[in-house]
């Protein structure tokens, strides 16, 4: 790799430019726009999430003190509040949905292969949301409570490199189980869901997708066993049974058989109830899968962390629709970067060696596998020597 690139340059390179294009084109987000392009704006916010600016101030004010490097960085236009918050306010957001969707179809290709603790040839999904709080006078469009502001990510994550597969920004007081309508089931793949999702209906409309679904049961939940099937207590298993559902409006919602499997936590000394429209795969697969969606969380966790999307550059709904997106995009591209240069090192080390390293020029594999790339100082010719 040119030694004479930043490292900012060569994290942009993993970018899929041409498809970059086509999304700007399609919702014509440079027309009429003379200097400050939809690559200026992405690479400014890209910079800004890579190095944790908090304002559009501190952006610019970072960006002004390297204004002689913006050029080479790719930003070919001056960068100034102004100009930033006006391309936030104005240009549409999914523009930015769009593009961080190209860069999740080759990330999960390239982790498709991928373990995440489970022997499962199928693709796994755990589907949640998580709520981002926001003050209710500077954001009026984002209801969620009398005297609150909030918005919600629904995101679908691909168990296998923790890659989001569908990702929806509403507001706060969107009820999570709507969003399932929106989803387009895979079929073959499993949905492992928490108990906030037990709606029959939507449930039954996986199933007929010939999806399969993992979700833990409600306490009050009513049923009539049907079979029950011999289990290995040793491992934690309770039961293993196939029911159907009493209540008359749970079973017109859903009229096929289900399977419960029961399972006690030992860690945390519970007795958990999931239930289940596969019948092929092992009781305590089931447990496994369900058990595997703790990654969504730590997902969350990881972006709220590591990534600004608590604190926003605006205050409209596409400027935080845009922050969140491109937020999502840097994500994605640091997992592009671990996996095609090899790295053993998490997200979350590569993130904060990239962080400090932007605007040096040294070849990015050196600097993320801890090689010395130190500069070399030999003695010059020209040099007199004070003693022999």
């Amino acid at each position: 790799m040119n030694t004479g690139k930043t490292i900012f340059v060569q994290g942009m390179e993993h970018l899929a430019l041409p498809a970059f294009r086509r999304c700007v084109h399609r919702y014509h987000g440079n027309y009429k726009v003379k200097t400050f392009s939809c690559l200026d704006q992405f690479l400014v916010m890209a910079f800004a999430q890579l190095s944790y600016r908090e304002s559009l101030r501190d952006i610019e004010a970072c960006l002004q003190a390297m204004r002689t490097k913006l050029y080479h960085m790719g930003i070919r236009a001056g960068v100034s509040r102004n100009n930033l918050a006006h391309a936030n306010e104005t240009r549409d957001w999914r523009i930015w949905a769009d593009f961080a969707q190209v860069l999740i179809h080759t990330a999960r290709h390239l982790y498709a292969n991928d373990p995440f603790g489970v022997e499962l040839d199928q693709t796994v999904y755990a589907f949640d949301s998580t709520t981002i709080d926001l003050c209710l006078s500077l954001f009026p469009w984002a209801g969620f409570r009398k005297h609150k502001a909030a918005i919600k990510l629904h995101t679908l994550l691909d168990l296998r490199g923790s890659i989001p597969s569908f990702i929806q920004i509403t507001e706060g007081k969107v009820h999570d189980v709507n969003v399932l309508d929106d989803l387009i089931p895979e079929p073959g793949s499993f949905y492992v869901l928490d108990r906030g999702y037990l709606d029959f209906e939507r449930l039954y409309s996986l199933h007929q997708a010939l999806a399969f679904f993992v979700i833990r049961s409600k306490s009050n939940f009513q049923f009539r066993r049907l079979y029950s099937h011999p289990v290995d207590k040793s491992t934690g298993l309770i039961s293993d049974q196939t029911i159907a559902l009493t209540p008359f409006y749970s079973a017109q919602a859903y009229p096929e058989k289900l399977r419960r499997v029961r399972y006690f936590d030992a860690e945390r000394d519970k007795r958990l109830s999931f239930l289940t429209n596969n019948f092929l795969v092992p009781a305590l697969t089931i447990a496994e899968l369900y058990k595997c969606r703790w990654q969504v969380e730590l997902f969350f966790k990881w972006i709220k962390q590591h990534l600004r999307i608590k604190a926003f550059y605006g205050t409209s709904e596409n400027a935080v629709k845009t922050q969140v997106w491109i937020a999502v995009s840097v994500y994605v591209l640091v997992a592009l970067i671990k996996k095609r240069l090899g790295l053993s090192h998490s997200l979350y080390t590569i993130l904060q060696i990239l962080s400090v390293t932007l605007f040096e020029k040294v070849p990015m594999l050196q600097v993320l596998t801890d090689i010395d790339y130190g500069t070399e100082h030999r003695e010059s010719p020209n040099q007199l020597l004070l003693f022999n």
